[in-house]
């Protein structure tokens, strides 16, 4: 983990003291949502810089290390205005965060189903578009394949103006792209998104995270 974190800070994310995040988030007291990943706060900076701050869960170390290591291969190396920025990250005896750019308007979710959904045809579609380009990108266009694996609307965050950004690489896995097919040593992914190789013997390709897409667009 030491050699991991020593290369993380030669990229770009900032490492955080867990005092600073204290702070930043009123001891943690400002909730925006919580699963079994942990718990994420809002928090702003001396700055005025609002984040949205990821504290993970402590229930295993070695799955902990596992998602950070996750999260901060994929997202922390990767940089597309339809993905959630990273800004830094905290690594400490009793705290394991992610620090990410604040997003106001929450997770798609929250719109689609609710009675009243205020977004209209013309900006879910723009939303679609927007998270097809970060998904291709992912696919396509990083020097590395990464495969999402939870693709769903709860993993879509939107910004002031409703931009949609992905979010949430806990599952994600990079990949070199001579690797084609992958094989789940267990199931991965959201019941209802997750594709269905994904809970068999049967191996994986980045095609997954289109099929959790076509998924979304069914609801949207």
């Amino acid at each position: 983990m030491d050699e991991f974190l020593n290369n993380m800070e030669r990229e770009k994310p900032i490492r955080f003291s867990s005092q600073r995040l204290t702070i930043a988030t009123e001891n943690f007291t400002n909730l925006l949502g919580s699963g079994g990943f942990g718990s994420v706060y809002k928090g702003i900076f001396i700055n005025g810089v609002a984040v949205a701050v990821k504290v993970l869960n402590r229930n295993s170390d070695e799955r902990i290390e596992d998602q950070f290591k996750a999260e901060m291969s994929t997202i922390g190396r990767v940089h597309h205005f339809n993905l959630i920025r990273l800004y830094g990250f905290c690594f400490e005896a009793h705290v394991k965060a992610l620090v990410y750019e604040y997003m106001k308007n929450g997770s798609l979710d929250q719109y689609l189903f609710c009675e009243n959904n205020i977004l209209g045809f013309e900006k879910l579609h723009e939303i679609a578009i927007g998270t097809a380009r970060g998904i291709a990108y992912l696919h396509e266009k990083y020097q590395q394949q990464i495969i999402h694996y939870d693709i769903k609307p709860g993993n879509i965050l939107l910004d002031d103006n409703f931009f949609p950004k992905i979010a949430d690489f806990g599952l994600a896995k990079p990949l070199n792209r001579e690797i084609t097919h992958i094989t789940m040593i267990a199931g991965r992914g959201t019941p209802g998104y997750a594709a269905l190789e994904m809970w068999t013997s049967y191996p994986v390709t980045h095609e997954c995270d289109v099929y959790s897409f076509g998924m979304l667009l069914f609801e949207s």
